[in-house]
């Protein structure tokens, strides 16, 4: 297929407002790719590349000047043999290799087609081909069931494997948890109380919440696979955890806990810390420790559809050392008193989780309920103001937008500016705001630079109020940042419907 024709379709999907309209065009895009095209045009429908990282940023795509090609010739798996050359260049001479790379590419695209490309190639297409309408896409194209599509992806990690799998006529349930592929992490809803969330659950599996970053643990015999919550391979980052991870008694597990980094009297030290060795290339420095609180699959067997009990169970057998404490209960005194020992000792609250649901990966629902006494909401930033006083010359004051995945206000995958806030910001995060946000500013004016909604904060907030002067009619109050978030997506964050429903809460 010429790229042109799925640019087409994009474009297409994006001027209408109809779910089921967008659905109809990308399954019928779908349909007329080759098989050997489905996993490449599936990356650049949802601005993820298969080869993953390709080594370019925004200011060499800003920075480039060519004369793009005046007829559309380039084919779908031109642009992944392209992708392909960036993804494999390193070494001596790899950033005048990738600059070569990239502008051959964009000579041989033509002006619209580069402009697809290069928001593909940064993770910024708004097209409304959000994951849950390109699932049901592949579903129509396919002729499958939705909910056995949904599945697959969920558990293949991969939602171009699962289309081409689908419409290659591949049987889905008999795609399976695989150990050493990562699946999408299970997603826990928010609760105000304790006793709000037993109240759903009944009896449950009250937690710790730790201030940590998401992990999935895979090993087979000695060999052992870390992965975020995105489903990076951060295996060479962590030593430790691998090392852990080796000394537990079984010879194949899936386990899915959080790591954070603690002080020297054990106590959890700040989120950045922990983030800090997400981003390093090597395992030196602060050490981190692993915490496990479910387990998806042991020495061939399957648990993700057992429920959580039967896993607890298993999950102690396995790594009780390593076990998130918590306890069993229905009691929602016991569990309030769980949930201070767990303040006490520097964490952020309790995960509250029936005891009766199965592994729902990549879903968020009722079954697993987190309770934090401070509110908090995963924001992109979407510009940032320059500072005064003690703050002159830095950036400073950041403003706010949560998603609207729906287009309930606007444009579909869009944000929708809630609020700002300078509160929480420390000096090297001033300083580090200086330095990253001009290398992805789109204008600015005199007070104000505007960025691309590409960096996810986390704020905590003492609610929201009703407010006439933000489109989406909310507003944040008492905002103050607790961390960036360089292990989440902008589509990860919260969204102006879960803001407005805190109106009402």
């Amino acid at each position: 297929m010429l790229l042109a024709e799925l640019v087409r379709s994009v474009d297409a999907v994006t001027a209408t407002r109809s779910r089921l309209q967008k659905v109809e065009l990308l399954a019928g895009a779908l349909s007329r790719l080759d098989p050997e095209e489905i996993v490449p045009a599936v990356g650049l429908l949802t601005a993820s590349p298969r080869q993953g990282r390709l080594g370019v940023g925004w200011r060499r795509i800003a920075g480039l000047r060519v004369a793009h090609a005046g007829t559309a010739t380039l084919t779908i798996r031109d642009v992944d043999d392209a992708f392909e050359a960036l993804a494999a260049a390193g070494g001596d001479g790899s950033a005048t290799l990738r600059e070569e790379l990239v502008r051959s590419l964009a000579e041989r695209a033509t002006a619209t087609e580069w402009d697809f490309l290069s928001r593909a190639i940064l993770g910024e297409l708004r097209t409304g081909a959000l994951q849950g309408v390109l699932l049901e896409a592949v579903a129509r194209a396919s002729g499958s069931d939705a909910s056995a599509v949904r599945r697959a992806a969920m558990l293949a990690g991969d939602l171009g494997v699962t289309a081409a799998l689908a419409l290659g006529g591949a049987d889905l349930a008999l795609v399976g948890l695989e150990v050493g592929r990562p699946v999408l992490p299970m997603l826990a809803a928010t609760a105000s109380t304790v006793a709000e969330a037993i109240a759903l659950t009944g009896e449950a599996s009250v937690e710790f919440k730790l201030d940590g970053a998401r992990i999935q643990v895979h090993r087979r015999g000695a060999d052992v696979r870390v992965f975020t919550r995105s489903l990076a391979d951060i295996t060479h980052r962590t030593p430790e955890i691998v090392a852990a991870a080796r000394l537990l008694p079984v010879h194949q597990a899936i386990l899915d806990g959080e790591t954070l980094a603690l002080d020297e009297d054990g106590a959890p030290r700040p989120f950045q810390d922990t983030m800090a060795r997400f981003g390093a290339d090597s395992g030196a420095g602060v050490g981190l420790r692993p915490w496990f609180f479910d387990i998806l699959h042991v020495d061939g067997r399957d648990l993700i559809d057992e429920p959580l009990h039967v896993r607890l169970a298993e999950l102690e057998r396995v790594a009780g050392a390593l076990r998130i404490p918590g306890i069993v209960t229905d009691d929602a005194p016991e569990a309030e008193r769980l949930a201070q020992r767990a303040l006490a000792a520097g964490h952020e609250g309790v995960v509250v989780k029936g005891l009766d649901s199965p592994y729902a990966a990549g879903r968020r629902g009722k079954s697993w309920i987190k309770v934090k006494p401070v509110l908090t909401l995963d924001l992109v930033v979407l510009a940032c103001e320059w500072g005064s006083g003690r703050r002159r010359g830095w950036l400073s004051n950041l403003h706010l937008g949560a998603r609207d995945p729906d287009g309930a206000i606007g444009e579909p995958g869009a944000f929708v500016m809630v609020g700002k806030t300078f509160k929480g910001l420390t000096d090297d995060l001033l300083r580090w705001q200086t330095e990253w946000f001009p290398q992805i500013e789109t204008r600015r004016t005199a007070s104000t630079v505007f960025v691309r909604p590409v960096t996810v904060v986390e704020v905590a907030i003492d609610g929201v109020q009703r407010s006439p002067r933000y489109p989406g009619g909310v507003a944040l109050r008492f905002a103050r940042v607790k961390a960036y978030r360089p292990d989440k997506r902008p589509d990860e964050t919260d969204t102006i419907a879960t803001l407005r429903a805190l109106l009402r809460g």
